[in-house]
């Protein structure tokens, strides 16, 4: 496994791969590596042949320094449980590599990231969408995997590889979690021993919601507006809980299908972020 820092020697490194004809999955992540992130790797892994990762922590989608200056930064574990998983490049540029001067280009896209944690956290997605679409340059991939617990942040990436024309498939990984249903995150080692109690009924809440949806036992409106007062009853306090159209994450109407509710809470300092998907009339 090769620790490339430099965006000279990470090209260099892959266009002798492009000449040798092997396709490239790339897994950016922002390090401090749990079993989901690994579970991305392994459906890269079953896709081409070779496999790029990123670890960078991001200064531009934090919104609050003290969150990014809290962000744990586990490198040396990140790199061996990579080097187990067989990844061929681990990409870790310093943040002058990445930002070497003052940036006034910025990756923008609209509608998608208007509510939910676009609302939430002014600016996140912008900076989500700025250091993809570089590590995206960077890297030139053929495919490049996400997880839907992120699930806002997906479409987001969706969307600016379908506007922006880029050559790289798009693939979705399924939400991988705790026994007790709690999505996997590396937010959730901020949890003190009670709030990881609680954390569980915040998909325990989703599910809940869902069969709500599906029993038509009340509008979607209603439903939205009793599972924020129980997670607030419960100890969260909810950024939101919404019903929407799974294809764009605008509000569902009665004639919707595909849908999905996303969700996000803050238990103390930690935000949590979660989601379920639904079909109707199926």
């Amino acid at each position: 496994m090769l620790d490339i820092e430099s965006i000279k020697c990470i090209r260099t490194q892959i266009m002798h791969w492009r000449l040798a004809g092997e396709s490239i999955a790339f897994v950016p992540t922002m390090g401090n590596l749990h079993a989901g992130h690994l579970q991305l790797v392994k459906a890269a892994k079953a896709e081409a042949e070779r496999v790029v990762v990123s670890i960078f922590v991001n200064p531009t989608q934090f919104d609050e320094q003290d969150d990014f200056a809290n962000y744990p930064r586990t490198e040396d574990t990140d790199l061996e449980k990579l080097q187990s998983e067989g990844v061929d490049i681990v990409y870790m540029p310093k943040r002058e590599e990445m930002y070497p001067t003052q940036m006034l280009t910025k990756v923008s896209v609209s509608q998608v990231t208007e509510k939910h944690c676009g609302a939430a956290r002014p600016g996140h997605f912008d900076g989500v969408a700025t250091v993809v679409c570089k590590l995206f340059n960077i890297v030139q991939p053929d495919s490049a995997f996400f997880g839907e617990k992120d699930f806002q942040q997906l479409m987001v990436i969706r969307t600016m590889v379908a506007d922006l024309n880029f050559p790289i498939d798009i693939i979705a990984v399924p939400t991988l979690r705790e026994t007790d249903g709690l999505a996997m995150s590396s937010r959730n080692t901020h949890l003190n021993g009670m709030q990881r109690q609680q954390a569980r009924q915040l998909y325990q809440a989703l599910c809940l919601a869902k069969q709500a949806v599906l029993e038509q036992q009340a509008s979607f409106a209603e439903i939205e507006q009793a599972y924020l007062r129980r997670l607030t009853e419960q100890g969260f306090k909810p950024d939101y809980f919404s019903i929407c159209r799974r294809s764009d994450l605008q509000a569902a109407t009665e004639l919707d299908e595909q849908l999905i509710i996303l969700a996000a809470a803050r238990l103390g300092k930690t935000r949590l972020i979660d989601n379920i998907q639904l079909d109707l009339n199926l």
